[in-house]
């Protein structure tokens, strides 16, 4: 079973933004780092990079596969997480502390096209 949060916005890729003002803080979530296994490496964007939404914007590789994050919202990186750098496993203790990408929201009505917590669990079938 899933840890999933109440108050985050899910994409169907299996990514969430948390909304604070005008930021949104964007990781995987737990079901996506079950799946994947230990984390060893996430690839991250640089800092003012633009990201948008439904396109990818780096990766997290396990030792059982690499996958693509799919941005779930547009807009331009402001911070990312650099302990991810030396300890991409923080990825698989707590996803939703270990954020990836912190994003200033260029079109922050986006997230109404992104499933909250109910639905995301429909969606991974808990």
């Amino acid at each position: 079973m899933s840890t999933i949060l109440e108050g985050l916005y899910y994409a169907e890729s299996h990514e969430y933004v948390k909304v604070e003002g005008e930021f949104g803080y964007v990781g995987i979530t737990d079901y996506a780092q079950h799946e994947l296994g230990n984390v060893v490496y996430v690839d991250m964007p640089e800092v003012d990079d633009e990201v948008t939404a439904g396109e990818d914007f780096g990766a997290v590789e396990s030792v059982k596969a690499a996958s693509d994050l799919i941005s779930p919202v547009s807009g331009t990186v402001v911070e990312v997480n650099e302990a991810l750098n030396d300890n991409p496993e923080l990825v698989n203790s707590d996803p939703y502390a270990n954020w990836i990408i912190k994003v200033r929201l260029s079109d922050p009505s986006e997230v109404e096209s992104l499933m909250d917590a109910e639905a995301y669990k429909a969606a991974i079938g808990e």
